[in-house]
């Protein structure tokens, strides 16, 4: 891949305690006393202090991760693993400020549910990462905070909302980051950037439990890996601290699954919104490597009613509206939401504008939720697109856009993921394709309710079918039949 003209491919690894290794393969290191904890988190922290002036995906630098409030067990899943921590959730002595110039700069008192969890697991953070205001839009470009820049081609978005996240592991800083999903904030940077992005089932992972009283819960909590080992480990681990007994437990998943699946493949958008010619191929691909690996399988329109696309947006304009005019009771003293940006104010002033339908758009979502799982009797996997195209240059979905054309790209871009925020199943971006000019293209794969377990099962195995580049720029492993759009 040739980046576009005073762009540049970011890649740091080297020849340090980190290597090339996955989370799995540093800590099977750890354990073999190869390598010191101290010397992983030394090494990534050069790296990203390295990289950053490059990819702009660090708010805030954790010198030393806070240790009085957390007890953290000898026998921690991830001890000794560095890693970082989206700037959406709290980590405490640290601002949470949400890539908003409307939060003030005051250091958290305690950590979130998810980031206490994630230090008991054994991760050791060496930064925050950056975010779109609010999580509200599909790339990381703030006023607050500048662009975050995509390590494949710089003069590329990282997606968002995780966007920060996703740069830093794409980059080979860290093997695994936070990130959190409340319309597809895990997997579209997971597809910008060519990671494993897994959306858990709504209630499997530890979060804010009054997140619960919204009228449609859209968030859930998570990680962006460059395998799928490491997504099934942590989310192993995750489950072993945090077990929802309403949910089907998933257990360790360390390779393929025996089952003969029904598979469907969804190649245009929720809304009937076209896709590229490369993200078709890349679905239809995967496809026919699912049939290839003995499943069954079966090309389909998008089962979703033709109204979805409204009735989410008038929805997440309703988000918008209470995050900017109620924000001082979310986020505590010092917030201004005269300060937030273009999108958010739009996002607010259209629902505003649509008021007397967000009623029926709530109890339609909600009904949705339920009915979805119908799908379900006749697939046990949808494959789908992550995204309408690539990721797009950096501007593309700026802050300094006008709403109504930012919106209209934004619906176009990155509007096929937000059906499982609102039905609670999982979702799961895997880099199985490439475009022409060698941009990572993500597939996207969906179950039931409760059923990350043939998700990652699957992933698995097409993983060890086609296997993906590891790094930026590289061509990987995979035989030619596997990489849509070369030609």
């Amino acid at each position: 891949m040739a980046p576009a003209d005073g762009a540049e491919v970011v890649d740091t690894t080297t020849d340090d305690a980190l290597g090339t290794d996955d989370a799995c393969g540093l800590l099977d290191r750890l354990a073999r006393r190869e390598v010191s904890a101290a010397e992983l988190r030394a090494a990534a922290v050069a790296r990203a202090r390295a990289a950053n002036g490059r990819l702009n995906a660090v708010t805030a630098w954790v010198d030393e991760p806070p240790t009085s409030e957390i007890t953290v067990p000898g026998d921690a899943a991830f001890a000794g693993i560095p890693s970082v921590v989206k700037d959406n959730d709290d980590l405490t002595g640290f601002p949470t400020r949400h890539g908003s110039w409307a939060l003030p700069d005051r250091p958290a008192a305690v950590c979130s549910p998810w980031v206490a969890q994630f230090l008991r697991l054994g991760f050791t953070p060496i930064a925050k990462t950056t975010l779109p205001e609010f999580g509200l839009t599909a790339t990381t470009e703030s006023d607050r905070f500048g662009a975050t820049r995509n390590p494949w081609d710089t003069s590329r978005s990282a997606g968002g909302s995780s966007g920060g996240s996703a740069a830093l592991v794409a980059a080979g800083v860290v093997p695994l980051a936070h990130a959190n999903d409340g319309g597809g904030s895990i997997r579209i940077p997971a597809a910008c950037c060519g990671l494993v992005g897994l959306k858990p089932t709504r209630g499997r992972v530890v979060d804010r439990p009054e997140l619960d009283r919204l009228p449609v819960n859209l968030q859930v909590q998570g990680v962006l890996t460059r395998s799928v080992r490491d997504t099934a480990r942590y989310l192993a681990a995750a489950e072993r601290l945090h077990r929802n007994p309403a949910l089907p437990e998933i257990g360790l998943v360390d390779g393929p699954g025996r089952a003969r699946l029904r598979v469907g493949v969804v190649v245009t958008g929720l809304r009937g919104l076209p896709v590229s010619a490369d993200t078709a191929a890349a679905v239809r691909a995967a496809g026919a490597l699912c049939a290839r690996l003995g499943h069954d399988v079966e090309e389909l329109e998008a089962p979703v009613a033709e109204g979805f696309g409204e009735d989410f947006l008038r929805y997440w304009g309703l988000i918008a509206f209470v995050l900017r005019h109620a924000g001082g009771q979310l986020y505590g003293p010092g917030f201004d939401g005269t300060r937030t940006e273009a999108f958010t104010r739009g996002l607010s002033s259209l629902a505003v504008r649509r008021a007397p339908l967000v009623p029926g758009s709530v109890r339609r979502l909600r009904r949705l939720a339920r009915e979805h799982e119908d799908v379900y009797a006749r697939f046990d996997v949808l494959v789908s697109p992550v995204l309408g195209h690539v990721a797009p240059r950096i501007g593309y979905l700026g802050p300094d856009v006008d709403f109504r054309t930012h919106l209209v790209r934004l619906l176009r871009f990155g509007s096929f993921t937000e059906l499982q925020n609102v039905t609670g199943s999982p979702g799961l971006s895997l880099p199985l394709g490439r475009s022409a000019e060698g941009l990572p293209i993500g597939v996207h794969l969906s179950a039931p309710f409760g059923h990350e377990r043939r998700l990652l099962e699957l992933a698995f195995a097409l993983e060890e079918a086609a296997p993906w580049p590891s790094r930026p720029g590289s061509a990987g492993q995979r035989p030619p039949e596997h990489l849509p759009g070369q030609r």
